[in-house]
């Protein structure tokens, strides 16, 4: 009788899109939007919920993969208001990193078990438009297993333009020369209105949808993102969260969602104040609310939702376990676009450390490819064995700060140096 009581002061719309949920249904963008405005009893049946159909969709395991990010320049012809990481070529924190180390931070990443590279970069002026393509081969020529995650849909339409190609056409010579899937980055919020004021000049939102339904359309999966806690409402995230759905329900070409939440601490269009309106990132509570709402509404549809410890850190990583989210993420080893930004939950975490905020909310840690096949489940602590990369000196992979402050890979002197073409060559 008390439970019914309690119940009984429950929003109606909001009782009605979980109810809706736990039958299997999809909710509406309405009821997203009474679910992200939610409080108190509503959010924590909100969260309850999130957490039933996680579990009944990908049971009590969570994920991860053992990768690294090689960001290899922070120059761009892009100022985008929430990017730290970008630098003009005229400045002297710019770098650029050539293919030869490009190749031996893969090879080093894999030597510790690595089986995936995250390859993203700034958009550099008059880039070459084959070296995307090259970077690709350089790597598969040494490293011929390793999954190759690399170029967003800004990053493919930059290479398609620059090569004067279709960017269709562009993303078959990408996946010959050997890209596994891209990182669906780049979207921030698929509303144009809003992109014109946080990143105006950037890739459409238009364009974003017609690269990633390219791309599926070739077999070349891709995660879908969002990032928030800027100046959006709750109506931009609903919206935002339905068109991935609707694009998941003709091409089934997401692999997961990755809500990304923003962080202002280093953005130019937070400490700059050019943005009216800007907020100092997501609380904790719209954290909590975005996981589980994107395992509401996309439960049905993409059953992998990440947490990234690196915009949440490490506590608010478990906790997000209990809200929907079912995967942990990447090692990642050089993390240097959050870090630019200011996060402060650093540029590595080691499997073993992932197992361990996994096991300690009572749940199955396991180690999985970028396409969700699990290579090792963690059952108990006797499945225990200290890695390659538990044990490494973390030193030795260097820190995005310090990167940019190397003469050797600064970027006037590193980008030309590099030959157009070069690996095109052996076409």
């Amino acid at each position: 009788m008390a439970l019914d009581s309690l119940l009984k002061n429950v929003e109606p719309v909001v009782a009605s899109a979980l109810d809706s949920a736990l039958s299997g249904k999809d909710i509406t963008i309405d009821e997203a939007v009474a679910l992200f405005d939610c409080t108190g009893l509503e959010m924590n049946l909100l969260v309850t919920v999130a957490d039933e159909l996680r579990r009944r969709s990908v049971g009590d395991t969570v994920t991860y993969v053992v990768n690294r990010n090689i960001n290899f320049t922070n120059v761009c012809i892009k100022q985008c208001g929430f990017c730290a990481f970008s630098r003009d070529f005229r400045e002297e924190e710019g770098y650029f990193l050539p293919n030869e180390e490009i190749v031996r931070r893969a090879k080093e990443a894999a030597s510790l078990g690595a089986t995936e590279v995250c390859i993203q970069a700034g958009l550099p002026p008059k880039m070459d438009g084959h070296l995307y393509i090259d970077i690709c081969k350089a790597v598969k020529k040494d490293l011929p297993d390793i999954h190759i995650h690399a170029f967003s849909p800004e990053e493919v339409l930059y290479g398609a333009v620059r090569s004067e190609r279709d960017t269709i056409d562009y993303l078959k010579m990408l996946k010959e020369a050997g890209v596994g899937s891209l990182p669906g980055t780049a979207a921030e919020i698929l509303d144009q209105p809003l992109r014109d004021k946080i990143s105006p000049g950037r890739i459409k939102a238009n364009e974003w949808v017609s690269i990633i339904k390219q791309a599926h359309s070739l077999g070349i999966s891709t995660t879908s993102t969002i990032m928030y806690g800027h100046v959006e409402t709750s109506l931009h995230k609903a919206k935002h969260i339905a068109l991935l759905r609707e694009i998941q329900k003709e091409t089934h070409g997401f692999t997961e969602f990755v809500p990304l939440s923003f962080v202002h601490s280093e953005a130019p269009m937070y400490t700059h104040h050019t943005t009216p309106g800007i907020r100092a990132g997501a609380d904790g509570n719209e954290v909590i609310k975005m996981h589980a709402v994107a395992r509401i509404m996309l439960n049905n549809y993409i059953p992998n939702i990440q947490v990234s410890w690196v915009k949440e850190g490490a506590r608010m990583s478990q906790l997000l376990l209990a809200a929907g989210a079912n995967d942990f993420g990447g090692t990642l080893i050089n993390e240097s676009i959050s870090t630019a930004a200011g996060a402060q939950h650093g540029q590595l975490m080691r499997p073993k450390q992932i197992r361990q905020l996994i096991r300690s909310s009572g749940r199955i840690p396991a180690q999985r490819s970028t396409m969700y096949k699990i290579l090792r489940a963690f059952h108990d602590e006797t499945d225990e064995s200290e890695s390659a990369l538990d044990s490494v000196d973390s030193s030795q992979f260097g820190s995005y700060h310090q990167l940019v402050k190397l003469d050797k890979f600064r970027y006037n002197d590193a980008a030309k140096n590099y030959k157009p073409g070069q690996a095109s060559q052996e076409r």
